[in-house]
C-alpha cells in the first residue's frame, strides 16, 4: 500500500501525478467504478486496515456503521460517499474528518474532480 501509482490523465481526468489511494468499498460494482477511474487503487476488506496507513487519499463507503468510529483515526485525506437519504451520516462523516462527503451518484459522477480538488492536483 505504500507504493506510489501513476495516474493517466485526460483534460477532465485525474492529473498525472504520483498518488497512492486506498479504499474501503465493499460493493463490487462500486469497486469497478473506482478501478475504471483509478486502475491502481488498493481496496481493503476491513475498515480497520485504514488506521495508520500512509497514503495520499482514503476513499470510504460510509454505509457500514463501524466506519464513523474509524474516521478520526485515519491520518490521510478522506473522501466518503453514502446514500443520498443518509443526511445524518454525511454530516457526521464531515464532522469526523472527511474532506468531502457526497451522495453515491454524485460521488462517482464527480470522482476525478473530487480527487483533484482534495489533493490539489490541478
Amino acid at each position: 500500500m505504500g507504493e506510489d501509482h501513476a495516474i493517466e490523465s485526460d483534460s477532465d481526468e485525474i492529473t498525472s501525478n504520483l498518488v497512492s489511494v486506498v479504499a474501503f468499498v465493499p460493493d463490487l460494482m462500486d469497486q469497478s467504478k473506482l478501478r475504471l477511474a483509478m486502475p491502481d487503487i488498493c481496496f481493503v476488506k476491513e475498515v480497520s486496515e485504514l488506521i495508520d496507513v500512509e497514503v495520499d487519499l482514503v476513499v470510504i463507503d460510509l454505509s457500514k456503521s463501524e466506519v464513523l468510529e474509524i474516521l478520526p483515526l485515519i491520518d490521510s485525506k478522506i473522501l466518503g460517499f453514502a446514500s443520498h437519504v443518509d443526511k445524518e451520516i454525511i454530516s457526521l462523516a464531515e464532522e469526523a474528518g472527511c474532506e468531502k462527503v457526497l451522495p453515491r451518484s454524485k460521488f462517482f459522477h464527480d470522482f476525478d474532480a473530487l480527487v483533484n480538488g482534495v489533493l490539489k492536483l490541478n
